[in-house]
């Protein structure tokens, strides 16, 4: 046995021999590895021996460790370029530097912090890995390639293809891609760059999105073509888009909010109330309307989290959606299947609020009843308005299911809402819609020596005469200034307007041209309308059953104009519950709990008709209506219209009226369009003045400038209007007219500033005074003699003389058939009626006006209008009478 084993151990060291034998040595030129010399053959024995029992770090070689290794010890020289020049850093280039260098190192240490584990699953991985999403750079490159987000979208619906998730993470980085680098073409800077650092500076929780920036070639168009079709799918993700912006540029923002949301304006097309139909459902529309009903403001779910009553194990976060309930079924812990109960400390609320929107009463159609839709606000939205205001929309159509009205109906039927996305106010919208063209024509028009004039002719141009009455409307439209000092008590500034006359003498017409011509107006009739009709009441909302309060016409037509018509035919009881309306601008509520004030910041202005039907003049202002002495002092302006028979005004109106109705048929209307536009012209002139009139869409344009833009500033004589108050307080208190009391004052300023505001100016001088008090004289003590000069302050030469010479011709009408010996029905046969000059010429001196401008009168289009004719040669004025 010994000789075999020595035999085995002789040919092994035989074999070994041969085996080194056989190894090439290595040159002396050849690098020794260090990495082979270190570890050797025994690598593969010590991963065996590291997979099995670890590595053993106190073994016999372990000083070869330690060793020197100078191969690996010297520092490389390569990369290193000390021949440059390297300016040196400035203070801010340093410091951004080092805010690059921090920003770096964190990212890299919450890098370590994410260690993977290999039993963790890529979706467990994914969803832990979610949050910091929004905090990557905008500019890093994924290494996804760009897709067409129209590709394939004829195949299914908008919305199933906007819920894909490769057109989801498109939509996405492209919004990102627009919001950092759309450039505004006005001022060539980041438009939405600058507006998320304004937003951010207010603190507020919204971006606005103009949607002709984002349907632009410049903007992202396929975006805008999928927006209205799929909102709820893109807006999504245009809002996790604009979270990640904003969040990239201000880190600490979510603390703010956890979620930016994206406010759509400026939507192309909009819908009628009363049009939205069934094809509008899940899609983005525009709208109008107003106000009429809000709710107060209430906490709705928004992220939910559920305690597991089994297990205390916290379920969630669910995301609440507005068309289905979420609720968990089972619990991921102990697999039970509830109870659940909703986690109050951990769930997240936002603001909810519903509000009823109107058509808007001036839009409705003759015979139809205005329709209503509800609106629901969440978030910032809230409380962005109120009774009252009219507002464009811009909000998702959607449905919701309603039991009470399945039982009412008997059978599926579904009730539908707009969640809202925008809301802009209407005032503030036909304000900030004026363009620099509009602005520089209503400038250029304000520099005209009779623009008053010329405004008061453009009123209800188709009305014959009544020059007091567009007088008192003008200024009405244009109204005073509001005073508030400390916001502790306001004075009004709107110029209330009562209109009284005869039957047929278009007090109703007036009415109806303001509501069209007023930026906001809302008309009603005493017959039709109530206390709590032009106040406001309270009822239960059908849904909430918590009580609202219902806007009536005068909350409606809060800094608009309140029109109503047969204002005599109200009860006492109405007419007294908006006093309070007419001189504080305000309505006060308490009932049912709710304890409040609304604002009627409007413009009253009331037609009505006299006791028995007509005028007497023989009687005060009082007794001739049935009005009581509260509600006549909160009007400024009291307009007398009387139907009395005169042969030249009878005719002048009788040719105004059939050449007015020959030029508005329709067939004749179009023919002179026509001819307008071939001859690039559409110029109007007054045929009673000469005076050219402004178009309709420029007069409004120039009201609404005027009201927003213009606050004139009181420079006047004191002691003037104290003058003359007093005397009319004097002379009130001698004939028993019309009491007189210190609200006679204000109107006086008020019209004075409107006045002021019809010449765009910041300043109220004599002149507005002196208008001010001839239009209030005017009105309602015209027939005191002993201010004749007050009225014919100022006033128009050419009006004066016009009158008078049309006195001259009644009173030579009335000799004329005295001598013949005939009643003043009896028709005599008298064509022409000659007035000498002379006569004329005295009168205008007693008005104060020279020869010289009795000459210009002669020759002026208003002379020749009213068919007079002046003979040089006989030096006489000869009227054509029928």
């Amino acid at each position: 046995m010994s000789d075999t084993g020595d035999n085995e151990s002789v040919a092994q060291s035989q074999n070994g021999q041969e085996q080194d034998d056989n190894v090439v040595p290595a040159s002396d030129n050849e690098e020794e590895n260090p990495i082979a010399e270190l570890y050797g053959d025994e690598r593969e024995e010590y991963e065996e021996e590291e997979d099995a029992n670890g590595e053993d770090l106190f073994r016999d070689d372990m000083m070869r460790d330690y060793r020197e290794q100078p191969e690996l010890d010297a520092l490389s020289a390569s990369g290193i370029d000390d021949t440059s020049d390297i300016t040196e850093l400035s203070f801010d280039a340093r410091r951004r530097a080092e805010i690059a260098m921090a920003r770096r190192d964190q990212l890299s240490m919450e890098d370590e912090l994410y260690w993977e584990d290999g039993d963790e699953s890529a979706a467990s991985l994914a969803r832990r890995l979610a949050p910091r999403q929004p905090e990557e750079d905008i500019d890093e490159d994924d290494g996804e390639v760009p897709i067409d987000i129209l590709e394939n979208y004829h195949d299914r619906s908008a919305r199933d293809h906007c819920s894909d998730e490769a057109v989801g993470r498109e939509i996405f980085k492209r919004f990102k891609k627009f919001l950092n680098f759309f450039k505004d073409p006005a001022t060539n800077q980041n438009k939405y760059i600058l507006a998320i650092r304004h937003m951010v500076a207010d603190n507020r929780l919204s971006l606005e999105v103009d949607y002709n920036d984002l349907s632009n070639e410049n903007g992202e168009p396929h975006i805008a073509f999928l927006l209205p079709e799929a909102p709820v799918q893109v807006l999504e993700r245009l809002d996790q888009a604009t979270t990640a912006v904003v969040t990239r540029i201000f880190p600490w923002y979510n603390r703010v909010t956890n979620e930016v949301k994206v406010r759509v304006k400026n939507l192309p097309s909009e819908e009628d109330i009363r049009l939205l139909r069934q094809i509008h459902l899940n899609m983005l529309i525009k709208t109008s309307g107003v106000v009429t009903v809000t709710t107060g403001i209430l906490p709705q779910l928004s992220v939910l989290k559920y305690d597991c009553k089994s297990c205390s194990f916290v379920l969630g976060p669910f995301v609440q959606r507005q068309d289905e309930e979420t609720k968990p079924t089972t619990c991921p812990s102990c697999q039970s299947r509830g109870p659940f109960e909703l986690n109050t400390e951990e769930t997240i609320y936002h603001n909810y609020q519903r509000i009823t929107i109107q058509e808007s009463p001036n839009l409705v159609a003759a015979g139809r009843l205005p329709r209503s839709k509800e609106v629901i606000l969440l978030g910032d939205l809230c409380d962005s308005c109120k009774p009252g205001d009219e507002i464009e929309l811009t909000g998702i159509y959607t449905n919701s299911y309603d039991g009470s009205l399945n039982t009412r109906q008997g059978f599926p039927v579904f009730n539908t809402v707009i969640i809202a996305n925008h809301i802009v106010r209407k005032d503030r919208l036909e304000s900030d819609s004026l363009t620099d063209e509009d602005i520089k024509a209503i400038r250029e028009l304000s520099k005209h020596p009779q623009i008053a004039q010329r405004i008061f002719a453009s009123i209800a141009p188709t009305i014959y005469g009544h020059d007091d009455v567009k007088q008192a409307v003008g200024l009405a439209l244009f109204r005073g200034q509001s005073k508030n000092p400390q916001g502790k008590h306001r004075i009004r500034g709107d110029i209330n307007v009562l209109l009284c006359g005869d039957p047929g003498t278009a007090k109703s017409q007036f009415l109806r041209y303001v509501a069209h011509l007023a930026p906001r107006s809302i008309l009603t009739t005493g017959q039709g309308a109530s206390a709590v009709g032009l106040t406001a009441y309270v009822q239960r909302h059908p849904v909430t059953r918590e009580w609202t309060l219902e806007a009536g016409a005068m909350v409606l037509a809060d800094t608009g104009v309140c029109l109503i018509d047969e204002f005599d035919k109200m009860n006492e009881q109405d007419r007294t519950s908006i006093h309070e309306a007419m001189e504080q601008q305000s309505i006060s509520i308490s009932k049912a709990g709710i304890v409040t004030s609304l604002k009627a910041r409007c413009t009253v202005i009331a037609a009505a008709n006299p006791i028995g039907g007509r005028y007497d003049s023989s009687r005060t202002f009082a007794a001739n209506v049935d009005l009581s002495e509260p509600i006549l002092s909160r009007f400024d302006i009291f307009c007398v219209i009387r139907d009395q028979p005169d042969p030249v005004d009878d005719e002048h109106m009788a040719d105004f009226i059939i050449k007015t109705h020959k030029r508005l048929h329709p067939d004749v209307l179009q023919a002179m369009q026509e001819t307008a536009e071939e001859q690039k012209t559409e110029t109007e002139f007054d045929p009673s003045t000469g005076l050219e009139l402004i178009p309709h869409p420029l007069l409004r344009k120039y009201i609404i400038y005027a009201r927003e833009h213009i606050h004139p500033i009181l420079n006047i004589d004191d002691e003037r209007i104290s003058r003359l108050y007093s005397d009319l307080r004097k002379e009130s208190g001698e004939t028993g007219s019309m009491v007189i009391t210190i609200r006679n004052v204000e109107s006086m300023i008020r019209m004075a500033e409107a006045n002021a505001k019809i010449h765009l100016r910041t300043y109220v001088d004599e002149n507005d005074v002196a208008f001010a008090t001839k239009v209030m004289l005017q009105c309602f003590i015209n027939t005191q003699k002993k201010f004749w000069r007050q009225l014919s302050y100022k006033r128009d030469n050419n009006e004066l003389l016009l009158f008078t010479l049309k006195q001259l011709v009644n009173e030579q009408i009335v000799y004329e058939r005295a001598r013949h010996g005939g009643s003043a029905s009896d028709d005599i046969g008298i064509d022409t009626i000659s007035v000498p000059e002379e006569d004329l010429v005295e009168k205008a001196r007693q008005l104060r006006i020279d020869a010289v401008a009795v000459r210009a009168f002669l020759k002026s289009k208003q002379f020749i209008y009213n068919k007079f004719n002046f003979d040089a040669q006989r030096k006489i004025i000869v009227k054509t009478i029928l």
